[in-house]
């Protein structure tokens, strides 16, 4: 599965409300660390298929989730597991970093 797009108005519905845990991951379209870690945020949604679900939050377009979630900088990952965040960290990494630090979380 591809990561997921959301929005403020669909942030608690695919999110917080999801059957699966989320990463969420705070971005925007200028941030180059954000562009970095993109492709291996894509990759990493196709491998966890049906076991996760990664989600993207343009923070441009959609400053609400990023505000309630004190987000100052990105990028911002989050993951959650019924509704609740269970883990955060900031700044890209590599692939294996986040795919450890996934592992370690769910």
């Amino acid at each position: 599965m591809a990561t997921v797009a959301v929005t403020d108005t669909t942030f608690d519905e695919e999110v917080k409300n999801s059957d699966v845990p989320v990463v969420v991951d705070f971005w925007a379209e200028w941030c180059g660390p954000c562009k970095q870690i993109g492709p291996a945020l894509e990759e990493l949604a196709a491998e966890y298929d049906g076991k996760i679900k990664v989600a993207k939050v343009d923070v441009d377009s959609n400053p609400n989730s990023a505000a309630a979630m004190g987000v100052r900088g990105i990028p911002a990952l989050f993951i959650f597991k019924d509704g609740q965040v269970i883990s955060n960290r900031a700044g890209a990494a590599p692939k294996a970093a986040l795919k450890s630090w996934i592992d370690s979380s769910i």
